[in-house]
């Protein structure tokens, strides 16, 4: 899963990388502006992956093979549906994202022509994230893997054809993005009916039980929120370093991507807690989900010690490799031990999500998150005096806040879970 993770952004990655070999510096600036909107634009409806991975886990756990495939139409066709909705509010979405990106006309000009082509892969982008998450849930990680390395064999492929060779710019960037979506919802679909050896229990009377779609649609509901104030607070970290000038907020963007590294880590230990402590609820089985939750948050904390002391070691020579001016190196060397704490500290955070999803704790962990940002907020605003300095120490307590809090909540939610039966969560989920 941490593999899978890794190749996700690959598709805006790829297509700047082709661009850039046109020596371009406006096309550049294009497609990497709108690959983040895209980013942000797919991480919001990440509930997709994650509600579908705990509720095939469950569904596997309670051997309920007609369940586990309707979870996946369900999930298909919700994304179909927010696919078409971005799909129709493209132009207010572009204006809107562009006009807040701040670029020259030039840069606009040319990603409006990128996002209003890659806009129509939505469905498709979406609906992926639906099938790797039930191949997960199903515990084919490897299967998922496989597809996510395909998708992006297929972009590099098309995207340097469309560029390189058939001379379409900006545009031929889109256009390979969309075909990689594309062929990669046909290859996901084949492999799903592969596993299934047909079309049984796709297509069913279960698919539209009303008790099961609300169910999901909660799930899904307090998974965006709770991803909504994810975002909320990374994006008042970067616009707070941006008030700060141009050397502390490249220093920042150097070093969160350096902080990223040890995140993909985390979100790969939380993407097996979501499918083994999910498997574990559906069995309602108390030792495997206490078991579960032990051995990724073990392992989750393991890694991302390691994490830290590879940052501590490597970062002056890590930063060297993303920069050339002095005044950034300098900045960002002056906060790298406070970014290297995030692997460490964040584990707790990122590992109990995993463990709330799976368990579909949903309601309890957005309610907690939304606590945490609030301390984060708290926690800007007493050492704001301290500046960039302040603003790390401030993500560090969100993430140690949101580690904490559902932690102290965890036991309350075992005894609740297993010793009142599985119904109770259903209602504590909705």
């Amino acid at each position: 899963m941490t593999l899978a993770g890794l190749t996700t952004p690959l598709l805006g990655v790829v297509g700047a990388a082709v661009i850039g070999q046109l020596g371009a510096a406006h096309l550049l600036g294009a497609v990497a502006i709108s690959s983040v909107v895209f980013d942000c634009i797919f991480w919001l409806f990440g509930f997709l992956r994650m509600g579908t991975v705990a509720l095939t886990a469950q569904a596997l756990g309670a051997h309920d093979i007609v369940e586990q495939r309707a979870v996946l139409t369900r999930a298909l066709v919700l994304a179909a549906g927010l696919g078409l909705a971005i799909i129709l509010l493209q132009l207010p979405l572009a204006w809107a994202a562009y006009w807040l990106m701040g670029a020259s006309v030039e840069v606009t000009r040319a990603a409006e022509v990128y996002f209003y082509i890659r806009v129509w892969s939505t469905p498709f982008a979406l609906a992926n994230y639906a099938i790797l998450g039930w191949l997960v849930g199903l515990a084919r990680a490897t299967s998922a893997l496989a597809l996510q390395v395909v998708i992006n064999l297929i972009n590099i492929a098309a995207t340097a054809w469309l560029v390189l060779v058939l001379d379409l710019g900006v545009a031929g960037a889109a256009f390979g993005a969309v075909i990689a979506e594309i062929a990669g919802t046909i290859g996901g679909l084949l492999i799903a009916l592969m596993i299934a050896r047909g079309l049984d229990g796709f297509i069913s009377k279960q698919v539209f039980d009303r008790q099961k779609i609300t169910r999901m649609l909660v799930v899904n509901r307090d998974i965006m929120l709770r991803t909504a104030a994810l975002i909320t607070a990374w994006g008042f970290f970067a616009a707070q370093g941006a008030r700060s000038g141009d050397v502390v907020l490249a220093a920042n963007a150097v070093l969160h991507n350096l902080v990223l590294m040890g995140i993909f880590f985390l979100d790969g230990f939380a993407s097996a807690a979501e499918q083994l402590c999910g498997r574990a609820m559906g069995a309602k089985d108390a030792s495997a989900f206490g078991r579960a939750a032990k051995l990724s948050l073990g392992w989750g904390f393991g890694f991302g010690m390691g994490a830290t002391l590879v940052l501590l070691a490597a970062g002056p020579w890590l930063i060297a490799l993303m920069t050339v001016s002095a005044d950034v190196r300098a900045m960002a060397e002056g906060f790298i031990v406070l970014a290297a704490l995030v692997s460490t500290i964040g584990v707790f955070a990122f590992g109990f999500d995993g463990i709330y999803i799976g368990a579909t704790w949903t309601r309890d962990m957005r309610n907690l998150m939304i606590v945490s940002l609030l301390l984060y907020f708290a926690a800007w605003w007493m050492t704001r005096a301290l500046g960039n300095a302040g603003l790390w120490i401030s993500i560090l307590v969100f993430l140690g806040a949101r580690g904490a809090l559902q932690a102290l909540r965890y036991p309350a939610l075992m005894r609740a879970t297993f010793n009142q039966g599985a119904n109770s969560n259903t209602s504590r989920s909705g």
